[in-house]
């Protein structure tokens, strides 16, 4: 099945522009870098309107960024250094399962030790999550606060600091996407260029 559609996918951008695969090989200068989370409803380029080549992605599961994880950090100096991105967006989503599994008081194996940077928000967070009595309400504002700590984590990077320290124009940008209407909302936590240091 994967197959075959992949088959009419490729013939109709063919009918549609002869050129289109050739001009994707020739170079890729995406303009974003999109860090989210590996739910399958939740797909970058989709959900943005862009076109294959326009968006170089990262996903994992909550759109996390760990000190530690070598290949998010690869990914960012990448896509910082040689692609010359110049908007790094952390995206994740409501609903979010690694979110709601993060504080579901269950073992998940080798996702617990993944998950703890959203317990870690949460626990920060504790005193305004608790204000908020719906369950389910509070889990959305945690999907968005977990978004929010990692745009910092990102603008902490070294990469993204040593770019801003070249003047290369670089923002970050934190938002979250609703499957209920298919929109996208800025959480209003950019780290511009010009105010970071």
């Amino acid at each position: 099945m994967l197959m075959k559609r992949n088959l009419e996918w490729a013939d109709e951008r063919v009918a549609q522009d002869p050129d289109y695969f050739r001009r994707l090989m020739e170079i890729q200068r995406p303009r974003y870098l999109w860090i989210g989370c590996s739910d399958s409803r939740v797909p970058a380029n989709v959900i943005a309107g862009l076109e294959p080549g326009e968006v170089f992605v990262h996903r994992n599961v909550a759109n996390l960024l760990h000190p530690g994880d070598l290949n998010g950090l690869s990914v960012i100096q990448y896509a910082v250094e040689d692609l010359q991105v110049q908007q790094i967006i952390v995206c994740g989503h409501y609903g979010c399962g690694g979110v709601s599994a993060a504080l579901d008081g269950r073992r998940h194996g080798l996702l617990d030790h993944w998950l703890q940077p959203i317990r870690d928000t949460a626990e920060h967070s504790a005193e305004e999550l608790e204000k908020i009595a719906d369950g389910q309400q509070r889990l959305q504002r945690l999907c968005e606060l977990n978004v929010m700590d990692q745009v910092k984590r990102v603008a902490e990077t070294p990469m993204v600091k040593d770019a801003w320290s070249r003047g290369q124009p670089l923002e970050v940008h934190g938002l979250i996407y609703a499957l209920s209407d298919g929109h996208l909302r800025n959480l209003g936590c950019s780290q511009p260029a010009e105010h970071s240091g």
